[in-house]
């Protein structure tokens, strides 16, 4: 379905100040980048219609192409709020219908371009809700190349398709990356458990560097689960954010902790995720590797939580 808005050659005429951020940035070869602060878009993608892509209005920078709803940051924005805030305005996109999967950032120096890769988790219609827009389309991922793309989109669309087919999830072995430090957890496993799922729920809302997890990309927005087991079981699951952000998920052990890490990693790999086991159990190392998962230390995650 397309959205379309009437065609209009002028820029609209703004009212009241504008944002600081809304200004050109020239590098030292004289090329020109819209966004003081950089700038953030989103490649939303809806499993059943594909990319979201914006049709620019002729008076905006490389008019009349097609690209993805995005533009300059605000000062002290995060790429995440940015790419969301923009779509919204550009298209209405509701925040609560993205889940985050990952975001890659072509880094100038000058300049930064980040654009994050969203997951449609409550279907919705774009709504061309400002003069940037002359129409917004869902684009099957085979028919993207045969719009007239926007320059900087028809260049990094190679390296941004692959991505789309990178789906990452972590699973925690709790007991392990409890016990890696003798901080006096076996005196209250069940809080030192809740600990841990408090630490991890903030790094789900932040995001982790891709290359901890191996991945390509600049941050990746994983599901986690936080597999317990023994008197940790008791644990509640941690309240969501209102962001769609993936969940943290809890997995209790009805009884080894390992096998239990061990089927569930099984079953996600299965599933097409990109899994990544959170242990410096050697064992479970092994049998994780086994079947596919990579596996990264108890200690780093620790030093990546500040846990």
């Amino acid at each position: 379905m397309m959205t379309e808005h009437p065609a209009s050659d002028k820029p609209p005429r703004r009212a009241g100040p504008g944002n600081p951020g809304d200004a050109w940035v020239t590098a030292p070869d004289g090329q020109r980048y819209w966004g003081r602060f950089g700038a953030a878009g989103l490649l939303a993608v809806d499993p059943g219609r594909g990319i979201l892509l914006q049709h620019r209005a002729s008076w905006s920078h490389h008019g009349d192409t097609w690209a993805l709803p995005g533009g300059a940051r605000h000062e002290g924005e995060s790429a995440l709020a940015a790419a969301l805030r923009e779509s919204a305005e550009e298209a209405g996109v509701p925040a609560a219908a993205i889940r985050p999967r990952l975001m890659s950032v072509l880094d100038l120096g000058v300049w930064s371009y980040a654009t994050v890769i969203g997951d449609v988790v409550e279907p919705f219609e774009p709504v061309i809700s400002d003069p940037e827009s002359l129409a917004l389309a869902w684009v099957p991922l085979e028919e993207v190349e045969s719009f007239p793309l926007h320059p900087a989109f028809q260049s990094s669309w190679p390296e941004l398709r692959p991505l789309l087919q990178v789906r990452p999830a972590v699973v925690v072995d709790a007991a392990n990356v409890v016990g890696s430090v003798p901080d006096g957890w076996w005196k209250g496993r069940a809080g030192a458990a809740a600990r841990l799922i408090t630490a991890v729920s903030a790094l789900a809302a932040r995001g982790i560097p891709s290359a901890f997890l191996e991945l390509p990309g600049e941050t990746a927005f994983p599901e986690y689960t936080v597999v317990l087991e023994g008197r940790a079981r008791g644990v509640p699951a941690p309240e969501q954010p209102g962001v769609q952000l993936p969940p943290v998920k809890v997995l209790r052990a009805a009884g080894s902790g390992d096998d239990a890490i061990v089927t569930l990693t099984g079953q996600l790999a299965s599933a097409g995720l990109t899994v990544t086991v959170a242990t410096s159990d050697r064992e479970l190392t092994d049998r994780s590797r086994r079947i596919g998962a990579s596996v990264v230390g108890a200690g780093r995650l620790r030093e990546l939580l500040g846990y």
